[in-house]
């Protein structure tokens, strides 16, 4: 009771989440009931070992019986009641509730309504059956308040060994751990409830014979060793990741590419060597399963031709590398960065900083621009219009002068000002470059278009701009009282013929 239930009134509201008035509470009437289920099973021993009757024994009983079912009554009372309000939801103006306050108010619900069944068959001279729904409610409640402290004590320790106190009950192996000490605590359950110790021995006895697949016999010892084996090639296997990424391939003269395919390849086959190893050390013996499993191979291959194609194409990508981590790529429409690629997709960070997943099949037997492959070198071009009557070489040198002047343009190959061509309202020229780093290629081009701005300025180039000319046939419907036919006024562009009348 002093550790499930802190008893300052300053102290966060602990694993079962009750305010400080639930807590002093609790606390009281679990000390309470501890001292009257160790009275009792005292009066017990006393009973069996001084040959007193049965009524006689029940009779003297149902004191603590009455009891321990009052303060049974009082804790269900609480757990229902005395939980910690959290934050109300801006939204919906409530506080919600969380998967264990509602199992505590399931609970507190559930002791009540064992209380007062166990006071009915008293009160119906049942005595014996009160007995025995009262006391193992009670010994139910200590076994469950032992198991959040266990519980609790492998957060901290899990937290405290991975350095992750955020992710102390959320993570996997916690979260495995509390479902194991859960269910090592069911044979205890059975006993407190009146299972016989014969009955339990039985059925450990048929569960450790195990069970017949195929002609193969899996028992819970060799699943057991599987599952140690396994767990422990795993394990190795990951920290062998580890030290070749941190330690062993950044001192090679691989690209990150190719240092992540080599941690990935050793990843794949360390985990499948470790499940070979695990198989062989339990004894399973696959011989018998052949037929089974290729059957299954068979089901698996038709119904799930997407993912093993996928999976295939990861292999594929990790070991041919045509593109790699960190790579600028575009691919069906999408350009981003590469950020991770697994065995089934890829992960690709576009610019505005959202993941678009691919699946791998696509980057194996689509078309992939891959803009930074081997280098970061990369060509931009900047088209730039003047208008007509401008002095073109001048043009050029003003704009050659620019693209040199730029700290990103190599000067090797040296850049390039283009004269494309006469366009329907502009002279048209383009600057070709080549970029030390694509990836600034907005940016520069930014600057440069700047710089031509404010040079074209000072030279007095002019940038033109589309213009049309307008002609209306019968210009005298848009005079004023004059009705205005849909067809009068027909844009063409071309001027209307002189009519035959007005000519000279």
């Amino acid at each position: 009771a002093g550790q499930l239930l802190p008893q300052e009134e300053d102290a966060p509201p602990g694993p079962l989440n009750l305010t400080h008035g639930a807590r002093v509470k609790l606390k009281r009437r679990f000390i309470w009931l501890g001292y009257l289920m160790a009275v009792a099973g005292a009066v017990v021993v006393w009973l069996e070992t001084s040959g007193i009757s049965g009524t006689s024994s029940a009779v003297l009983q149902f004191p603590f019986g009455a009891a321990a079912a009052l303060a049974i009554w009082m804790i269900g009372r609480v757990l229902m009641r005395g939980h910690a309000e959290a934050a109300p939801d801006p939204e919906t103006g409530e506080a919600p509730r969380s998967f264990r306050d509602r199992l505590l108010s399931l609970l507190g619900q559930l002791l009540m309504l064992d209380a007062a069944i166990g006071v009915g068959l008293a009160v119906l001279g049942f005595v014996s059956a009160f007995e025995t729904v009262v006391f193992p409610a009670a010994g139910t409640l200590f076994l469950l308040a032992f198991l959040v402290l266990l519980q609790r004590l492998v957060f901290d320790l899990y937290a405290l060994l991975a350095g992750r106190e955020a992710e102390g009950q959320d993570g996997l192996i916690p979260v495995t751990l509390s479902f194991l000490l859960a269910l090592g605590a069911v044979p205890v359950l059975a006993l407190i409830w009146g299972a016989r110790r014969a009955d339990l021995t039985e059925l450990w006895t048929r569960f450790q014979e195990g069970f017949d697949i195929g002609g193969t016999v899996i028992s819970p010892g060799n699943f057991l060793t599987f599952v140690i084996v396994f767990v422990i090639g795993y394990t190795a296997v990951r920290l062998m990741q580890a030290a070749l990424k941190t330690s062993v391939l950044p001192r090679t003269r691989m690209d990150v590419g190719g240092q992540n395919a080599v941690s990935a390849g050793v990843g794949y086959l360390g985990i499948f060597l470790s499940a070979v190893v695990a198989i062989t050390m339990a004894g399973i013996d696959l011989s018998g399963l052949a037929i089974v499993a290729g059957a299954l191979s068979v089901g698996i291959g038709f119904g799930l031709q997407n993912i093993v194609s996928n999976f295939v194409s990861g292999i594929i990508l990790l070991i041919e590398r045509p593109i790699s981590e960190g790579d600028w790529i575009e691919v069906g429409g999408q350009m981003g960065y590469v950020r991770d690629i697994s065995v089934r997709s890829t992960r690709i960070e576009t610019f505005d900083r959202t993941d678009v997943i691919v699946p791998n099949a696509g980057l194996v037997s689509g078309t992939v621009t891959n803009y930074t492959r081997g280098n970061t070198v990369g060509r931009l071009i900047i088209p730039v219009g003047v208008a007509y009557g401008t002095d073109t070489r001048r043009v050029t040198e003003v704009l050659q002068e620019i693209a040199e002047a730029h700290p990103m343009v190599l000067l090797n190959p040296k850049p390039s000002v283009v004269f494309q061509g006469f366009g329907a309202d502009s002279l048209d020229f383009e600057i070709r470059a080549i970029l030390r780093d694509v990836n600034w290629m907005l940016s520069v081009k930014t600057e440069m278009n700047h710089q031509i701005a404010e040079r074209f300025v000072a030279e007095g180039f002019e940038i033109p701009f589309a213009q049309r000319d307008i002609w209306l046939r019968n210009p005298e419907a848009l005079s004023p009282g004059s009705p205005i036919v849909g067809a009068d006024a027909e844009a063409d562009d071309a001027p209307e013929e002189t009519p035959e009348e007005d000519a000279p």
